[in-house]
């Protein structure tokens, strides 16, 4: 059994860094926006009493509270000890550890659903990434994958746009935002990790902000924005999304943007 933190590979490092920047930002403010498509796919899941979980870039614990609610048992990891602390405080029946998504700290065959919201695509190397995952499935279990959904469906699509002029180009044939949300590119990135894809759909997701101030705050909490925040300073980063979102903007100043995900649940 590998010990939580114990590896210096992968991606836990990196990762902890960008989001560990604005944890209580992202905790108390943005990761409750996405309640609902959390629910939605858990529903899918058909996550209730009697199934062991364990979510993978867990964050604060949103999704694991929800699991828990429905009966679950829930694990949780993640790589930023901010958000392992709050998915503690939020859940306190779960079980949550700080680690490396390409090492899990668990034995063999131990949870029937493992769930990774957004989260596979940070990895240094995702198929590694899922045969892990997998790894800790029992046979026949379910593993979940989502990623943003088409670029014209995602509103934030604007934001990442405008935030990515800022840094510097990147390198030829690195994998942007949007990578894994073409047709059945989950379908084949779980083929490749020796997953049976069961199940794919897609679904929208609603995020109202009452200000521009509130929606600046949770937008800049997201570990994908400090490289522009350590590169371009956070006034232009700010004055870039503060022009991206004005066509959301309603009459009485506040915000409404709507995002589609794209998800598929793979048998082990």
């Amino acid at each position: 059994m590998v010990e939580a933190g114990a590896t210096t590979t992968g991606s836990a490092r990196r990762q902890a860094q960008l989001w560990g920047r604005a944890a209580q930002d992202w905790a108390e403010h943005a990761e409750g926006l996405m309640s609902a498509y959390f629910t939605q796919v858990l529903e899918q899941l058909e996550v209730g009493p009697g199934v062991r979980l364990l979510d993978i870039g867990c964050g604060s614990g949103v999704a694991a509270a929800i699991a828990a609610d429905r009966g679950a048992e829930v694990h949780g990891l993640d790589a930023v000890p901010e958000f392992v602390a709050y998915g503690r405080k939020r859940v306190p029946q779960a079980q949550f550890v700080q680690g490396e998504m390409e090492a899990l700290p668990y034995p063999d065959d131990t949870f029937d659903v493992v769930t990774g919201f957004n989260s596979f695509q940070y990895a240094a190397d995702p198929v590694h990434a899922l045969v892990e995952a997998r790894r800790v499935t029992r046979t026949g279990g379910s593993i979940m994958i989502t990623t943003w959904g088409r670029p014209a469906h995602v509103d934030m699509a604007a934001i990442m746009r405008a935030v990515a002029a800022l840094l510097p180009p990147a390198p030829p044939g690195a994998p942007g935002p949007f990578a894994l949300s073409e047709d059945g590119a989950l379908a084949a990135l779980a083929r490749r990790a020796g997953l049976q894809p069961r199940h794919g759909d897609s679904l929208t997701d609603a995020w109202d902000f009452p200000d521009l101030e509130m929606l600046l705050r949770c937008t800049l909490s997201a570990g994908v924005m400090t490289p522009a925040l350590e590169v371009a300073g956070e006034a232009r980063v700010r004055e870039a999304i503060t022009a991206a979102v004005a066509p959301f903007r309603r009459e009485d100043d506040s915000y409404h943007l709507e995002s589609e995900f794209t998800y598929l649940i793979a048998r082990a």
